[in-house]
């Protein structure tokens, strides 16, 4: 059963949906660009069967606030400060393209809260990369001021965000599209080599490969996550 809450953290206050057992094991999903919660539904409703599972609205999108400022530095402190306001220690977190590198960027600061990651479609921090942010033709769900901002770190990224990947000491999983998806495969490959404890896996489904085949993502991160 899936359940949708608030909660304030610094400047801003984000909406979360979770499903499973409260008590469970948490599990916290970040979305892509122009994405919300709403686009982990059914992967969450499968993870959900097992874990606690937490997808937030990152800042700019979906239910949360729409602040008009937008780094993934800003986006990786409001999920720190999610996991304060929620009491959660350890996590596994789970992000999907822009979630996926605010994912690896707590991972890289606060080594002590990533229990396991998975970084599904996401673009790696070398420069030129692109990042998805294909939206719906009608009304959308996200502050269009977010776009530019994010992508233009995503294509000239801090390049402390590749010297640290090494510091990541949490279990990695990288889940990819294949060759249907937009993003460079190769250098997602590239990526998986400079961190630590690191799998790489094609599932094929493109870049939306979580919406497209929910069930093998869910399965594929439950493997991991009890392995």
């Amino acid at each position: 059963m899936e359940d949708q809450s608030v909660v304030d953290v610094g400047d801003v206050r984000l909406a979360y949906r979770t499903w499973g057992d409260p008590f469970g094991s948490p599990v916290v999903l970040l979305h892509g660009l122009g994405g919300s919660s709403l686009s982990w539904e059914a992967v969450g409703t499968l993870l959900g069967e097992e874990w606690r599972v937490y997808a937030i609205d990152l800042r700019g999108h979906g239910e949360s606030d729409w602040p008009d400022e937008y780094a993934l530095e800003q986006m990786r402190d409001d999920v720190l400060e999610f996991l304060d306001a929620c009491e959660l220690d350890r996590v596994g977190v789970v992000g999907h393209s822009m979630g996926g590198v605010v994912a690896y960027l707590l991972a890289e600061e606060h080594a002590d809260r990533v229990e396991r990651l998975v970084l599904v479609e996401t673009p790696p921090p070398f420069p030129g990369q692109l990042v998805d942010a294909t939206g719906p033709s009608g009304p959308v769900d996200y502050d269009e001021n977010a776009l530019p901002a994010v992508r233009a770190q995503i294509a000239d990224p801090d390049p402390r965000w590749e010297e640290e990947l090494g510091q990541i000491v949490a279990p990695t999983l990288m889940l990819a599209g294949g060759p249907e998806s937009t993003m460079p495969q190769g250098r997602l490959a590239d990526m998986a080599s400079l961190i630590p404890d690191c799998r790489l896996i094609t599932l094929g489904g493109g870049h939306q490969v979580h919406k497209k085949q929910p069930d093998q993502v869910a399965h594929q991160i439950t493997e991991f996550f009890t392995s």
